[in-house]
């Protein structure tokens, strides 16, 4: 009798059971296809709220989840959407109501999207595992391997990429990139090339091929680069500053001012990178056309939202006498004309020599001088001097000191002079000991021309 009863109970426990996920397999698929459909038709909070209701039954649902992280995304909070699809991962069932492809695919952008580079890479990497000859995959797999500065592994499946794909844009640049960064211009440029036959809106690519043609002075060539490059919204300030410095290679500072001044309007934030670099190379174009005033307000702005930027402490510290010293301003800042009878004055005056000759220079001035007449040197004859004035901002090392004992060697002059508004670095020191040239850096220059101005 009593196994009977067993019997009984045990069966109708089974018919329960059997019953419960006959149920769930017809009920389920049904609802959810319910939800599929009001999140077609936009009503996301009806689809919500059925998607809730099947939760408060079964939390660890995993195709509710899923569902509900795709609402989340369709209503634009991807972090809550995250949330979702990280409690679908952890359950780990996939299968008609949950596609793994789409979801690891979604998964991954949201990972990038907060700054998740770890996992959204191995959500790829399953994705290149489960689909091996999907290119896209790859190139994903290589673009964040690259950020994280995995060049070598970054190449591998870049070059799977375009393996699978020769076709591939996106895959050939990113490539190319990769190339680029390792110092390989030549199969970079090649790349970057074939990334734009097959996809022309990257902009990108252009911008890079500016980067290669300039450093290879092809310099027609870049600017014609970067300027295809600023049709990206996202390329653009960036490129108008490359195509500013494009144009100071070749000396053109009039155009590098244009183009790095629209850089500076153009961006919003003044402590970002971009208008940082923008105004530091406006500073220096502006430098280079010797207005120094507008140089002067450029690296103050950069000193007040980042005083350690590069070397602009210091161009404001070198400078800072421009302001209160008007003879180190008339230096600086005059027309090439006035700078040639200022430093004529200075020799005169400040260092007791007659000018011969003159001989002018792009950065400054060379005089071919001799001592001033004297009783003392009566009678005797003069041993000319090659002099040369110099206004530029960089310190000068021994290069600048063999330029001038070249000067002196062609026209058979023993004894040189430099005058610079700068300073000279410990090699232009130690090469000028023991040879016959004279240095003058800026603090002494400052002196030469008190005395000038003393005696006009």
């Amino acid at each position: 009798m009593s196994f009977v009863i067993i019997l009984i109970v045990f069966f109708g426990i089974a018919v329960g059971v059997l019953s419960f996920f006959l149920i769930r397999l017809i009920v389920m698929p049904k609802r959810l296809s319910a939800v599929a459909e009001l999140i077609k038709q936009g009503r996301y909070q009806a689809a919500t709220k059925a998607v809730k209701s099947m939760l408060a039954k079964e939390p660890r649902n995993a195709a509710a989840h899923y569902y509900l992280g795709k609402i989340y995304l369709a209503e634009g909070k991807p972090e809550l959407a995250l949330m979702e699809f990280k409690t679908v991962g952890d359950i780990g069932q996939f299968g008609h109501e949950i596609p793994e492809t789409e979801f690891r695919r979604l998964i991954a952008d949201l990972y990038e999207r907060f700054g998740q580079l770890e996992e959204a890479l191995k959500e790829y990497i399953l994705l290149a595992k489960g689909d091996p000859r999907n290119a896209e995959y790859f190139y994903q797999c290589s673009r964040i391997f690259d950020e994280r500065g995995k060049a070598d592994v970054a190449t591998k499946y870049a070059r799977k990429a375009v393996e699978l794909d020769p076709r591939h844009g996106k895959a050939h640049y990113m490539l190319g990139v990769i190339l680029y960064k390792t110092k390989h211009p030549l199969e970079a440029k090649a790349e970057f090339e074939l990334g734009l036959k097959f996809d022309p809106s990257n902009y990108d690519s252009y911008y890079y091929l500016g980067k290669l043609m300039k450093e290879s002075n092809d310099y027609t060539g870049a600017l014609l680069a970067f300027e295809r490059a600023q049709k990206s919204p996202a390329l653009k300030i960036k490129a108008l500053v490359e195509r500013g410095g494009t144009y100071m290679s070749q000396g053109s500072y009039d155009n590098a001012a244009i183009e790095l001044e629209r850089a500076v309007k153009l961006a919003k934030d003044d402590g970002s990178s971009e208008s940082l670099y923008g105004r530091y190379f406006l500073s220096l174009c502006y430098e280079k056309m010797k207005n120094i005033d507008k140089a002067i307000e450029q690296w103050e702005k950069i000193y007040a939202k980042k005083p350690q930027f590069r070397d602009v402490a210091e161009k404001l510290t070198q400078y800072q006498e421009y302001r209160t010293d008007d003879r180190i301003k008339d230096y600086l800042t005059c027309g090439q004309d006035d700078f040639i009878e200022l430093c004529k004055l200075t020799a005169m005056n400040g260092l007791n020599l007659a000018v011969r000759d003159v001989i002018p220079t792009p950065n400054g001035v060379d005089f071919i001088t001799v001592e001033n007449e004297s009783d003392k040197w009566l009678g005797t004859k003069k041993m000319p001097r090659l002099l040369r004035f110099l206004r530029v901002s960089e310190q000068l090392d021994d290069s600048s000191i063999r330029s001038l004992l070249d000067n002196m060697k062609k026209l058979g002059i023993i004894r040189g002079v430099i005058v610079t508004s700068s300073g000279f670095n410990r090699s232009a020191i130690e090469f000028a000991e023991n040879r016959s040239v004279e240095l003058y850096h800026k603090e002494q220059l400052q002196e030469l021309l008190k005395k000038a101005s003393a005696s006009s």
